[in-house]
C-alpha cells in the first residue's frame, strides 16, 4: 500500500484532508463569508439526512456494484449550502451528510473502505469551500436569487464546485488506479449529464428555501426517482456484462477490461506485460450426460469459485462459452503466470462438488482442467495474438492428454 503509486495517492489524500481542515478552521475563526444563519445550516443537514435515510438501500446497492463513483446525489444540499452558508459553515455541512452517509450506509460496501471515505469528504468540502468563497469575493453571496444576478451567482456557484469537485476526484481516482481514460477520470458523458441534473434540482431547493421554504419538499421526490433510476441504469449495465449461471463476467464484459488493460500497457511501453490463461474443463459433456444440464451448470459455478480464489485479487476472471473459461492476469512475469496456472488447476482437481436434487445429493469429482498460457508481449504485439497464443495452448495441452498447463 506504501509504495509507488499507493504513496503518491495517500500523500495527495492527506495534503488534500490538510488544506480542507486548515482552511476551514480559518474560515471559522475569522469569520470569512458573512455571518452564518444557523437555521439554514440545520434544515439543510436534516433534509440530506432525510433524503439519505428514504434512499439507503439504494444507496448501498449502487455503491457495492461500482468501484468508481461519479454521480454523488447529495450535491443537491452542498449546492443549496454554497449559496446560503458561509464558505466554512458548507464545509461543515458536506463534513455532517457524508458522516452520516459512512455510519448509515458506506462503511458496510467493500468499494468504500475508511480511507476512501476520508478523502472523498474531504474532496467535498474542498469543492463546496471554493463555490462559497468564489461568491463571497466576488460579493454575490446573498444575493437574491430570483433576480438576474442572483441567477448568475447560482450558475457560478455550481460550475466551481463542479470542476473543483471534477478536478479533485479525477487525480485521486487517477492515483488509486492509474487508469487514464477519460471516462473513468472524469465520468462518461451520461454521468455528467446526471450530474448536473442533481445541481440543477439543487439550485431548485436554494431558490425553495430562500423564497418560499416549504417548496423544498417537492425537491425530494424527483431526486428520490434520480436515485432509483442511476441504480436501475448501473443493474442493466452489470447485467450485460454477467454471464448469468456463474456470476463472472461474460465475453464482452472480460473482453473489455482486457481492451483497457491492452490499452494500459502499451501506454506505458516497455517493461509492462499481461498475461491470458484459457481454462477448459476436461470432458464436461460426460457431467451432463450422466447427471443433467442442471448439474452440469453447478459444477461450472464451482469452477467458477475454485479458479476465482486462486487467481490474484486483481485479475479478472470471465467465462468465454461452453465450459471454458479466461483470466487476464495484469502486471506479471512467466514465472508467476506459470504458478496461477498451476494453481487454478490444482484447485479444481480438488473439487468436491455436492448437490442436492429431487431425486437426492449428487457428488461430482475428480474434475480436471486444461490451461493454455499466453503472455504480452512474448506472444504478440496485440490481445488478439495474445487471445490467439493462449487457445493454441489450451489446444496443445488438450492434445497431450489433458488436465495440464501449456505454453
Amino acid at each position: 500500500m506504501w509504495g509507488g503509486a499507493k504513496a503518491r495517492w495517500i500523500t495527495y489524500a492527506l495534503g488534500c484532508e490538510l488544506v480542507a481542515v486548515v482552511a476551514t478552521g480559518t474560515a471559522l475563526v475569522t469569520g470569512f463569508g458573512g455571518p452564518v444563519r444557523p437555521v439554514w445550516f440545520a434544515v439543510l443537514v436534516a433534509l440530506g439526512v432525510v433524503q439519505a435515510e428514504m434512499s439507503r438501500r439504494i444507496e448501498r446497492l449502487r455503491r457495492w456494484m461500482s468501484g468508481q463513483m461519479h454521480i454523488n446525489v447529495t450535491s443537491v444540499w452542498y449546492l443549496a449550502g454554497v449559496v446560503l452558508l458561509p464558505p466554512a459553515w458548507v464545509a461543515l455541512l458536506a463534513v455532517v451528510l457524508y458522516t452520516h452517509l459512512w455510519v448509515r450506509v458506506w462503511r458496510s460496501v467493500r468499494t468504500r473502505p475508511a480511507h476512501r471515505f476520508v478523502a472523498s469528504t474531504a474532496w467535498a468540502m474542498l469543492s463546496c469551500f471554493a463555490a462559497s468563497s468564489v461568491l463571497a469575493v466576488t460579493g454575490l453571496h446573498g444575493t437574491p436569487l430570483q433576480t438576474p444576478r442572483g441567477l448568475f451567482a447560482l450558475c457560478l456557484a455550481a460550475a466551481v464546485f463542479e470542476l473543483v469537485n471534477i478536478g479533485l476526484v479525477a487525480g485521486g481516482i487517477y492515483l488509486y488506479t492509474s487508469q487514464r481514460s477519460v471516462a473513468d477520470l472524469i465520468g462518461t458523458w451520461e454521468d455528467n449529464a446526471f450530474e448536473l441534473a442533481t445541481l440543477c434540482l439543487g439550485g431548485l431547493a436554494a431558490l425553495a428555501l430562500a423564497e418560499q421554504p416549504v417548496l423544498v419538499v417537492f425537491v425530494v421526490a424527483p431526486l428520490l426517482l434520480l436515485h432509483r433510476y442511476l441504480l436501475l441504469k448501473q443493474q442493466l449495465q452489470v447485467a450485460a456484462v454477467t454471464d448469468e449461471k456463474t456470476g463472472l463476467l461474460n465475453t464482452a464484459g472480460w473482453h473489455e477490461y482486457a481492451v483497457r488493460e491492452h490499452a494500459r500497457v502499451q501506454r506505458r511501453g516497455a517493461g509492462g506485460g499481461f498475461a491470458v490463461l484459457m481454462i477448459d474443463l476436461d470432458h464436461f459433456k460426460r457431467i451432463n450426460d450422466t447427471y443433467g444440464h442442471l448439474t452440469g451448470d453447478d459444477v461450472l459455478a464451482a469452477v467458477a469459485v475454485a479458479i476465482t480464489g486462486s487467481v490474484r485479487k486483481g485479475d479478472t476472471v470471465g467465462r468465454f462459452g461452453g465450459e471454458e473459461f479466461v483470466v487476464l492476469l495484469p502486471g506479471i512475469g512467466r514465472a508467476d503466470v506459470l504458478a496461477i496456472a498451476e494453481r487454478v488447476r490444482a484447485a479444481v482437481g480438488e473439487l468436491n462438488v455436492v448437490i442436492s436434487t429431487g431425486a437426492g445429493t449428487v457428488r461430482v469429482s475428480g474434475l480436471s482442467v486444461s490451461i493454455g498460457v499466453a503472455r504480452h508481449p512474448d506472444a504478440g504485439p496485440t490481445l488478439d495474438d495474445i487471445l490467439r497464443s493462449a487457445d493454441a495452448a489450451l489446444y496443445r495441452a488438450k492434445e497431450a492428454g489433458r488436465n495440464r498447463v501449456a505454453v
